[in-house]
């Protein structure tokens, strides 16, 4: 009989003794990641009752029970860090990614404000705001120093603004060099959202764009989740606030989540953003699906999604009449 261990593979005779064995070397790593490939297996288990201690003293891999509980410690550590590092998968880090910058976009857009308030005490005249005014004031801190072949020259002489101390000015070029360095990290970041959606999610990537595809997988938890949405699922996720309510209270179920920031549907007629919106969602079900199991790139996958939405504005050419105009017009034919 063939029982599989953590230390090789046992062949035992009808009572149970070892006839014969296929041992794995002692190395920490090599066993752990032996154990870890035994995981998912139920063929070939010990038998109810089976001693694994004492099987191994008996083979020749170990000694003595001291050893073989010390190295059974070690080998159990190193099958757990490597899960852990094997946790991080690509679709992981994208999402690490999504949560990032939307952090960074926070703190940048709260910093933003402050530094647009705090400058505008010495030169409201600038009309400069986010990352424009942050690099102006890194560049020239006080409006005194504003070259008089700038555009804002003329109207830093004659500011109302109060007077920018020294100190006052230091203090407002760091803050504004922390505020630049967050911009540039923000567009690393996506950069690295960008590439990392070529590699991993190419159809989605196509269909949704690179920002849209990567938070639709981080709202899923995973590239293998989104890919088991229905796309009536994926057509609402992220409007959870909106669903509840049309659980709850009755009223209007809504027609699209996350995905309204696609241009196909935030510039389309309103009255065509549902049905529009229902036909990008199968495409993205349907690019999440091919990323998942297959990984192929589909370049056709965005062609028929504009080839429908062409279809559905044909056919939708006009917003849809209401009930009180409708009942007006059999009103006046039944006159007639």
């Amino acid at each position: 009989m063939k029982v599989d261990t953590w230390f090789g593979v046992l062949e035992t005779g009808g009572v149970g003794e070892i006839t014969g064995s296929r041992l794995i070397s002692k190395g920490i790593r090599e066993l752990a990641l032996y154990s870890l490939s035994l995981r998912d297996s139920r063929l070939n288990l010990p038998p109810e009752g089976f001693d694994l201690k004492a099987a191994a003293i008996e083979c020749g891999f170990v000694e003595s029970p001291a050893e073989y509980y010390s190295l059974l410690h070690e080998v159990t550590l190193e099958a757990a860090k490597l899960q852990v590092s094997g946790a991080l998968t690509p679709d992981q880090r994208i999402i690490q990614a999504v949560e990032a910058l939307d952090d960074i976009n926070e703190t940048t857009n709260s910093l933003s404000e402050r530094l647009f308030e705090w400058y505008g005490g010495y030169f409201p005249e600038s009309g400069l705001s986010g990352e424009t005014l942050a690099l102006f004031i890194v560049k020239y801190g006080s409006r005194d120093n504003i070259d008089s072949e700038d555009p804002l020259y003329s109207k830093a002489r004659d500011s109302m603004g109060a007077k920018l101390e020294a100190a006052d000015e230091a203090l407002l070029k760091g803050f504004a060099e922390s505020v630049c360095s967050l911009y540039e990290r923000r567009r690393q970041i996506e950069a690295y959202i960008q590439s990392s959606m070529e590699l991993i999610a190419p159809n989605l990537n196509i269909i949704a764009g690179p920002m849209l595809g990567a938070r639709l997988i981080s709202i899923a938890g995973s590239l293998e989740k989104l890919a088991v949405f229905p796309s009536s699922t994926i057509q609402v996720i992220g409007a959870s606030k909106a669903l509840f309510k049309h659980l709850r209270a009755r009223a209007p179920s809504p027609k699209h989540g996350v995905i309204y920031s696609h241009p196909l549907i935030n510039t389309a007629p309103w009255w065509v953003r549902g049905k529009i919106a229902r036909a990008v969602s199968a495409k993205l079900s349907l690019a999440a699906r091919i990323d998942f199991y297959s990984g192929k790139k589909d370049i056709s996958l965005a062609e028929k999604l504009e080839t429908k939405v062409l279809q559905i504005k044909a056919l939708n050419p006009r917003p849809p009449q209401k009930k009180q105009e409708i009942g007006a017009k059999l009103k006046k034919k039944r006159r007639k």
